[in-house]
């Protein structure tokens, strides 16, 4: 038996292979613990989707020590009925859809608080920003876009749902990445 050369681009398919090993497979949806909040959601995993979002309701901006932080509900049915606070980390503009656009506003655009939570997604604990709007419309509290998903170093297979099981983070494990 004698071996053919293998074509030149082949060759070139080497590397990506590399890096998709080093990936953690995902699927459409997986269950999220909100570290800090002690709660777990489910999440919809969204690569069309630049940030991400978390269902809040009654969103509140104030001054504590000079600092800008923001005070929520989370607007999830089992959620807790006490006030969240977390420092703001940042206003984003979210560009609306072309049934939310409001001609008297004249923006095309919402702005929306920031924070910064830690996200445990299977055995994964991440730092990602996530803004804050009322997703209780939607079937997921929980949205999470592109930007976070490459912390996580994700490929999300979109014909798996719960691939990472029960989320199960260790404390000491948390990397900022």
């Amino acid at each position: 038996m004698t071996l053919k050369p293998l074509p030149l681009f082949c060759l070139l398919l080497l590397p990506g292979l590399g890096a998709a090993a080093e990936k953690t497979v995902y699927g459409l949806n997986e269950y999220a613990q909100l570290a800090g909040i002690d709660l777990e959601v489910a999440a919809k995993l969204d690569t069309g989707a630049k940030t991400a979002s978390l269902s809040a309701r009654d969103i509140k901006r104030f001054k504590r020590n000079g600092e800008s932080w923001v005070r929520f509900y989370l607007a999830i049915d089992t959620a807790h009925s006490h006030p969240i606070e977390r420092p703001l980390a940042r206003v984003s503009k979210i560009k609306r859809r072309a049934g939310d656009y409001d001609p008297d506003e004249d923006k095309n655009y919402t702005a929306r608080p920031v924070i910064a939570l830690d996200i445990c997604m299977g055995t994964a604990l991440r730092s990602i920003e996530v803004n804050l709007t009322d997703r209780s419309a939607f079937q997921y509290p929980l949205l999470i876009g592109s930007e976070a998903l490459k912390r996580f170093d994700a490929l999300v297979d979109p014909s798996l749902k719960y691939a990472a099981g029960k989320p199960a983070c260790v404390a000491d494990a948390h990397t900022a990445e």
